[in-house]
């Protein structure tokens, strides 16, 4: 895997959300890399995301989904055009469609495991399946699909 996750060569503009913002104090941080033809990212759970005892809580599994995904997307995006992740201009995407399966109750007190696969990258739009893993059993799996965030909408940001 890469030293450097994918979320980290966000611009300090767009590094501000809840589920991947490395800039957002009170945020989960998740940090995804490519492996292989996969993404992956591996994320400890606090004890406060709790659904009931012993189990997490499914909204943080869907923020997983989301963020880990729109982080594939963007990653994606940079691989299609045969650019390196953080040249500009920026290649940020946001949520169009999640749709999640929770398969089984996941467990709390051990890391999850979120891999995300492509399955179709056709002009500003991404589509990526994931699952979530606990123990190398999948407890739930995803799919999202990515909308690139237009160049002006990013240059607003700045101005």
């Amino acid at each position: 895997m890469e030293k450097k996750a994918f979320q980290d060569y966000y611009p300090d503009d767009l590094s501000h959300c809840y589920g991947c913002g490395r800039l957002n104090d009170h945020g989960l941080h998740i940090k995804s890399y490519w492996s292989g033809d996969e993404t992956v990212c591996v994320y400890q759970p606090e004890p406060f995301h709790t659904a009931i005892p012993g189990f997490v809580y499914g909204g943080l599994i869907a923020s997983l989904i989301d963020c880990h995904s729109t982080g594939t997307a963007s990653a994606a995006a940079y691989r299609d055009q045969k650019r390196e992740m953080g040249s500009s201009p920026a290649l940020r995407f946001l949520t169009a469609s999640l749709h999640v399966d929770y398969l089984k109750p996941t467990p709390t007190g051990v890391p999850l495991e979120i891999r995300a696969t492509i399955k179709e990258v056709k002009g500003r739009k991404v589509v990526v399946s994931s699952t979530v893993s606990a123990k190398g059993q999948i407890c739930a799996k995803g799919e999202l699909v990515a909308i690139q965030v237009p160049e002006e909408y990013l240059e607003k940001l700045k101005a």
